[in-house]
């Protein structure tokens, strides 16, 4: 880890005149995060996809911060053609200061989405990547767009990448092991991202972050019944709350960090804390892992960029 000082909230700037889309915006990280960036002046697209939680969260937000500037859009990441009609929707707005991929899900039972891939696979990679080229141009508009992706310690567990064909399953199918490896995939996304970028010679940059241990919706989420409340009682316990876990985040969005950079909870293992730099393992900086895995993803969703 970076010996920098600490970040805390009060070193989020004064975000005006700044346009801000998060994804996953009904619970947790994510709403935590938009009431946040809207709390000190940033215009927030929030993006979900349920209307009914995303109504929710669009007055939670405006009951805290009456001023905030908020727009909307449903999108459902394990679905390309709803990548698309959100993405098309969103460039009636202009252009975008920062993107946070942060919707994601975690460890439920197999199952494949529409377009034929594995569901956490393609709601926590294949549906940013998506995302991310379809709204590249509004990010390049703002002239110091940002690409902020939520990642995870669990990317730490898996010895491979994910670099099979995404639309063939083999063997018995692991939960945990389909989530640590589309987490990892999150990580070479963002740097492959930003040297592309940088080669490019585009105004944008790409950083990861990661909530450490957090107690979010996610973690109860795929257990039905009276195991899935225990085992959200036990995280709520340990983890530490979402307040807490959106810090990494906000940090990654808004201080002032190269690109590539990669953004965690500052205390052991980086479990809890307040946020910093911290090192992902070495398999998310393989240049080789890297490129396949954007040639891979270029031809799942059909879109080649920058």
């Amino acid at each position: 880890m970076s010996a920098r000082p600490a970040w805390s909230p009060a070193d989020v700037p004064d975000l005006s005149g700044r346009r801000v889309l998060v994804t996953g915006v009904t619970s947790g990280i994510g709403e935590q995060t938009a009431l946040e960036l809207a709390r000190h002046g940033a215009e927030v697209v929030l993006a979900a996809r349920s209307e009914t939680r995303l109504d929710h969260t669009e007055a939670d937000i405006l009951a805290a911060v009456p001023s905030a500037v908020l727009h909307r859009t449903i999108v459902d990441l394990a679905d390309l053609s709803s990548v698309r009609r959100a993405a098309a929707q969103v460039s009636q707005i202009g252009p975008l200061d920062v993107l946070v991929n942060n919707a994601g899900v975690m460890a439920p039972p197999f199952s494949q989405t529409v377009d034929g891939f594995e569901l956490q696979l393609a709601t926590n990679h294949l549906g940013p990547f998506l995302f991310t080229g379809l709204l590249l141009p509004q990010l390049v508009a703002s002239g110091r767009g940002r690409v902020v992706t939520v990642s995870s310690q669990a990317h730490r567990l898996t010895r491979r990448a994910p670099l099979d064909d995404p639309r063939v399953h083999h063997g018995r199918y692991s939960r945990w092991g389909a989530y640590s490896r589309s987490k990892l995939a999150g990580l070479l996304f963002t740097f492959e991202l930003d040297r592309r970028l940088r080669e490019h010679g585009l105004p944008v940059t790409a950083v990861a972050c990661h909530p450490g241990y957090s107690a979010t919706e996610l973690m109860g989420k795929g257990r039905s019944g009276r195991r899935g409340e225990i085992l959200q009682a036990v995280f709520s316990l340990v983890g530490q709350p979402s307040s807490m876990g959106a810090l990494p985040t906000l940090m990654a969005a808004t201080a002032e960090l190269p690109g590539s950079t990669y953004v965690g909870p500052g205390n052991v293992l980086q479990m809890r804390g307040l946020p910093t730099v911290v090192r992902p393992r070495r398999l998310a900086l393989d240049r080789e892992a890297q490129r396949r895995l954007w040639e891979l993803s270029e031809v799942a969703t059909g879109l080649r960029y920058p």
